[in-house]
């Protein structure tokens, strides 16, 4: 059974910072795509960063990009989301996800297979 737990998130004020992390079990991911999306009430999902299975390649949503920084550690099982300079916009839960067909970065939703049960980031003005 694949698990995937995200934890990190808080209420914060704008400009603080927080770091995701997501932590899998039950498979090795080590070869396999991952990514960070969110929602906002109201909104759709929508994916932050995405990365491939060595990190050496990402991708980010334009309105956090130089703000955001998405990694991971194979060896470890573990995904991060470290975000500096938060706004209220980036108010919503934060879910980790993984694409076990795939080893490049993967930005569509329906391609992620397993997800985690969220985190809540709460950002105040």
């Amino acid at each position: 059974q694949v698990r995937l737990v995200e934890s990190g998130g808080g209420l914060v004020q704008a400009g603080d910072s927080l770091r995701l992390s997501c932590a899998a079990s039950g498979r090795t991911f080590v070869s396999f795509a991952m990514g960070w999306f969110r929602q906002a009430p109201g909104k759709e999902r929508e994916i932050v960063a995405a990365i491939n299975w060595d990190g050496g390649k990402t991708y980010y949503l334009d309105s956090v990009k130089d703000r955001f920084t998405i990694s991971r550690d194979n060896a470890k099982n573990m995904m991060y989301l470290q975000m500096n300079s938060l706004k209220p916009e980036d108010t919503a839960v934060y879910y980790c996800a993984v694409d076990p067909d795939s080893d490049r970065v993967v930005r569509l939703a329906t391609a992620y297979d397993y997800w985690g049960q969220g985190t809540q980031v709460t950002v105040s003005s």
